[in-house]
């Protein structure tokens, strides 16, 4: 079975950069497509942000964060980031790994991490 551990987050200012990262462990675990989401507080709903194909590399990306987060996957290491860019305070929220072996993007919903608080002060 594999697992998600996600590192990273905490307070920086807007305008400001971060990196998030998860290592997916589990001797199938570069199988998996990987994927972030965010669940910004009142809202009882997880939005898509990025997502990185296992096999292809593609990534994907939510209109918000384009242009500002980056995906990228260590393949070697089974560890995937999010550098984040340009920070804005409506980017605040719990941030989620996932990993799907079948979906990539907005639609997976196979394996999930336990979340890490990212907050951006104005």
């Amino acid at each position: 079975q594999v697992q998600l551990d996600e590192s990273g987050g905490g307070l920086v200012q807007a305008g400001g950069s971060q990196r998030l990262s998860c290592a997916a462990s589990g001797r199938t675990a570069y199988r998996y497509n990987m994927g972030w989401f965010r669940q910004a507080p009142g809202k009882d709903r997880r939005e898509f942000v990025a997502a990185i194909d296992a096999t292809t590399r593609k990534t994907y990306y939510a209109d918000p964060v384009k242009g500002r987060f980056t995906i990228s996957r260590d393949n070697a290491r089974n560890i995937v980031h999010l550098e984040m860019n340009n920070l804005k305070p409506e980017d605040t929220a719990v941030y989620y790994c996932a990993a799907d072996q079948r979906w990539v993007g907005s639609v997976m919903d196979d394996i999930w991490g336990q979340g890490t608080q990212d907050t951006v002060s104005s």
